[in-house]
């Protein structure tokens, strides 16, 4: 049994007797931590009763980002744990591609997957709830001025004056 595996079924386990709660899945790197961050996970939360933050790890924001993290997985994982919002925040091991977001869907077995609007998984994430009898919401709009690029943009530049 690989390592992905157990990941799996452990997080099946963990999820289990929260079934009949109206789970709500985000996902996302959270890495620096900022306003657009808090308003997504509140509005999120406002669609069901437990909300569940999987949590990229710092592989993920090497790849996909394409820079180093600012906070180590661990460093995120507490931050948003301390958020009021936030009932639980799973730590992603390293997934690759469609097949293991989408167990990782089945595991936890929301009844929403939040989203920002324009998300680029968007059309995935619809696929994937619908196969568990799921729904997307899009729960706020994307604002570029609030985002970590811009932010992590404006501190470079800042930083060359």
């Amino acid at each position: 049994m690989s390592t992905n595996d157990l990941f799996f079924n452990a997080l099946e386990k963990e999820f289990e007797h929260l079934r009949q709660k109206s789970i709500v899945l985000v996902g996302g790197c959270f890495d620096i931590l900022h306003f657009g961050h808090i308003s997504f996970l509140k509005r999120a939360k406002k669609t069901g009763d437990f909300l569940v933050v999987a949590l990229e790890n710092d592989a993920f924001i090497r790849s996909q980002k394409e820079r180093e993290p600012f906070h180590t997985v661990q460093e995120r994982a507490a931050i948003l744990k301390e958020i009021r919002t936030v009932d639980s925040v799973v730590s992603l091991p390293q997934l690759s591609g469609y097949e293991d977001y989408f167990r990782l869907v089945k595991a936890i077995c929301p009844r929403i997957i939040a989203v920002t609007e324009n998300d680029p998984y968007l059309s995935q994430k619809r696929k994937q709830a619908r196969s568990i009898h799921a729904q997307v919401k899009i729960v706020i709009a994307r604002d570029p001025q609030h985002a970590t690029t811009s932010i992590l943009k404006r501190l470079r530049e800042e930083k060359q004056t």
